[in-house]
């Protein structure tokens, strides 16, 4: 009986899914009647954002400083910002799908602290044209971790929900739980460069059962804000002791170089 049941259901099955033309025409009388609102609030055509937010966010296609991905005023090739040549960073080489400022911080700030993820998405194609040269070299992505305590008020990573869809849509093998935050830093927010780096001092480690997955391959980080990379940079050595080959950095914003640089 229970043969004849399942052929049945296979008999049927070829039925049971819509066709696409019929979801296609089905879902333009639904934006007919209930037009689909844009991330920013306002009417659009696609999901996304508006026409009018999308021009006000300054993208960093390019070109920008092959170590920082900072914004350089005109193409000179695969070079580096005056800051980059005079300090060595952990993490090799950084890229920003755009700049932090008052147009794109709402929608970050939605993100991560209005439990709007469903801008992951979004902000995870932003990554996927934005830092591709580093997908490209990635072996693993890994995302900025949140501590215990701090993800069970929250109940999610930012980090962790634009790095899934990424790898998702890449293919890249995605390593959620490789990296760990040790101790419940306080927030980042208000503090100079070096208070930023004695926050996060030694705050991040990899557990000795996960080390093998990170051994020898080139990972890349992620995470949604670059300021002083002082998050980023414990961060990577973390990720280098426990034997990585290099740590690549990828953020959905940046600071202008101005405002990132070291005090």
């Amino acid at each position: 009986m229970q043969a004849q049941d399942g052929a049945s259901r296979a008999a049927w099955k070829p039925f049971a899914k819509p066709h696409p033309r019929l979801t296609a025409f089905a879902q333009g009388l639904l934006d007919l009647v209930l037009p689909p609102r844009a991330f920013d609030g306002a009417a659009a055509l696609t999901a996304g954002l508006s026409a009018q937010a999308w021009n006000r966010i300054t993208f960093l296609d390019g070109p920008v400083c092959d170590g920082c991905g900072a914004a350089f005023a005109y193409d000179a090739g695969e070079v580096r910002c005056a800051l980059c040549q005079t300090r060595t960073r952990a993490f090799a080489r950084a890229r920003a799908a755009c700049l932090y400022d008052e147009h794109s911080r709402d929608l970050i700030l939605k993100l991560k602290h209005a439990d709007r993820t469903d801008l992951s998405g979004l902000f995870a194609r932003w990554l996927s044209r934005a830092a591709s040269d580093l997908l490209d070299e990635a072996q693993a992505v890994v995302p900025v971790p949140m501590h215990p305590a701090r993800l069970f008020k929250r109940r999610y990573n930012q980090a962790a929900e634009i790095a899934r869809p990424l790898c998702a849509m890449t293919g890249r093998p995605y390593l959620a739980d490789v990296l760990v935050r040790r101790r419940d830093t306080d927030s980042q927010g208000g503090k100079s460069a070096t208070g930023r780096r004695r926050n996060v001092a030694a705050a991040f480690a990899v557990p000795e059962a996960r080390r093998h997955q990170v051994a020898g391959r080139k990972v890349l980080l992620i995470d949604d804000v670059l300021t002083t990379g002082a998050t980023a940079e414990g961060c990577a050595r973390a990720l280098l002791a426990a034997g990585a080959a290099q740590v690549t950095l990828a953020v959905v914003a940046r600071v202008s170089e101005m405002q990132a640089r070291p005090i």
